[in-house]
């Protein structure tokens, strides 16, 4: 898998073992770990063996696998923290506040009352610009 990963890449070191990680789950296409960083008790990262920076970038034959080990970690974490609910997130360039340019999933368990601010409060929009809007986003899903 070395041929698809990167050599300045962090992510890419954690995976050919260089940097050292808390290593949570591996299969052949994807690793999972513990973030050193966390926001919460087990919060978690799973990366593909696959350099991409981004979701845009990614080829799809790599989604599905990474997408299934988020799925297995998420529910491993859920059963060993007991947490009120579960936040998956991945981030996509500088605006997104995207920090490692390797595409990657986390696994944030969260506690009602925990007062992490990923959470937005539910504001109705402009139904007629939501349509056009959608009917614009589905052309281009169908063009690319």
């Amino acid at each position: 898998m070395s041929e698809h990963l990167n050599d300045d890449c962090i992510f890419c070191k954690i995976i050919r073992g260089e940097i050292p990680s808390f290593k949570i789950w591996e299969d052949d296409r994807t690793y999972a770990f513990m973030d050193i960083n966390p926001v919460a008790t087990g919060h978690a990262l799973i990366v593909p063996k696959f350099h991409t920076p981004n979701i845009y970038e990614a080829p799809e034959e790599w989604l599905g696998p990474t997408l299934g080990s988020v799925s297995r970690v998420a529910r491993a974490v859920r059963d060993e923290v007991k947490p009120d609910g579960m936040n998956i997130l991945q981030a996509n360039d500088k605006g997104a506040a995207q920090s490692v340019f390797h595409i990657h999933f986390h696994v944030i368990p969260r506690n009602l009352g925990d007062g992490l601010t990923m959470n937005w409060d539910m504001v109705p929009g402009d139904m007629d610009e939501i349509g056009k809007l959608a009917e614009n986003i589905a052309r281009r899903t169908s063009d690319i």
